[in-house]
């Protein structure tokens, strides 16, 4: 991945319809996605995450603010002047055609010599891995080797930037999980910028590079995966991106930093740095597989009951009831030397790893 600025979108707004009936897709959207990089756009359907990339493809056109390829602006050029491709949902391939032929399709509209279609649709074949069902009809194909044929494509042309809209949402779950793999290796391989939309959480953490987390229009943080999951900046990206568990305290000390809450046992924890005022009260969030129960309960940083027991497999989830009344959920590998045999009803005490406790941006 490099440091350069592929796709810059600045101060970008996006509305439909006028007066009364006005929507607000895009709200001042600012963000800098670099070359070579994977770059996903996650959030609920209705944030505009789709709204944005149709931007960027040029399908849509800003209300405000500008889009720029490599320090050049696009945001008023059509999408075939544009060295931008993008992978549809529903692929969008001439189920009459071979897949050798829908891969040099775009190739042959842009007039290039038969050699070089030969040579690209072959390479493409070679990148995705079907060179053996060349000649076979995509309606005679499944729904994943459909969706290969539509990436390469899309990458026939060698395009600057490849935006993907939730192209693997039709898939079941194994072969979804068999394409987060084979996209990630396409992007590196290729060198291409990827743009992916999606609202499927763990598929914006398996392959980005960077994710932009959005709602209502607005990007909320962007961050790598470990970022965006272990220092979420608000309640909205803690709560999006995998279970979390919401409580407050009382910020007593702070520096630029670290910070020291009084929680609400009595006891005290150590938390990153906090723009809040002294004294005041603040919500903080903890991943449930970052707590660590105990029987200790006097010496624990939070003490309750059990009122649930789930067994997943890899993991047990205990739902406890704290003696502040706020419920908080743990999660505990099943491995053999961690011990998971608590029952409802029994009384635990629970601390927290060292750095896990994050202070959520009001």
């Amino acid at each position: 991945m490099s440091n350069s600025v592929s796709i810059k979108v600045h101060q970008v707004s996006k509305k439909f319809g006028h007066d009364r009936d006005e929507v607000i897709a895009l709200d001042e959207v600012s963000v800098e996605i670099r070359e070579n990089e994977f770059f996903t756009l996650l959030g609920p359907s209705g944030c505009g995450k789709t709204t944005l990339l149709r931007l960027i493809a040029g399908f849509e056109h800003p209300s405000e603010g500008d889009i720029f390829l490599n320090d050049e602006s696009i945001a008023h050029l059509p999408p075939y002047l544009r060295p931008v491709n993008t992978v549809f949902q529903n692929y969008a391939l001439f189920p009459h055609m071979t897949v050798s032929e829908n891969i040099g399709f775009g190739l042959s509209m842009q007039d290039k010599p038969p050699t070089e279609i030969d040579a690209t649709v072959s390479e493409m074949l070679r990148l995705v891995q079907m060179e053996a069902l060349r000649d076979r009809r995509t309606d005679q194909i499944s729904g994943g080797q459909q969706q290969r044929v539509a990436l390469a494509r899309a990458l026939a042309p060698h395009p600057r930037v490849l935006l993907l809209d939730e192209p693997l949402s039709a898939l079941d779950y194994k072969l979804r999980k068999g394409m987060q793999i084979e996209l990630k290796r396409l992007q590196m391989e290729t060198g291409i910028t990827f743009i992916f939309v999606t609202h499927d959480q763990e598929e914006a953490l398996t392959m980005s590079d960077r994710i932009a987390v959005m709602n209502k229009g607005r990007i909320l943080q962007v961050g790598s995966p470990n970022d965006i999951y272990d220092h979420p900046s608000e309640r909205f990206v803690a709560d999006f991106i995998g279970d979390t568990n919401f409580l407050s305290a009382e910020l007593v000390e702070s520096t630029s930093e670290s910070s020291l809450l009084k929680l609400a046992s009595g006891k005290t924890a150590s938390a990153g740095p906090s723009g809040s005022t002294l004294r005041s009260m603040v919500n903080i969030a903890i991943r449930p597989e970052q707590a660590i129960l105990t029987s200790d309960e006097a010496s624990a940083e939070f003490s309750g009951t059990v009122t649930n027991v789930l067994y997943s497999g890899t993991d047990s989830v205990f739902h406890i009831e704290l003696k502040s009344g706020e419920e908080f959920i743990a999660k505990v590998q099943n491995s053999g030397d961690t011990r998971r045999d608590w029952k409802t009803g029994q009384a635990l005490g629970i601390n927290i790893q060292p750095g896990a406790i994050q202070i959520l941006r009001d």
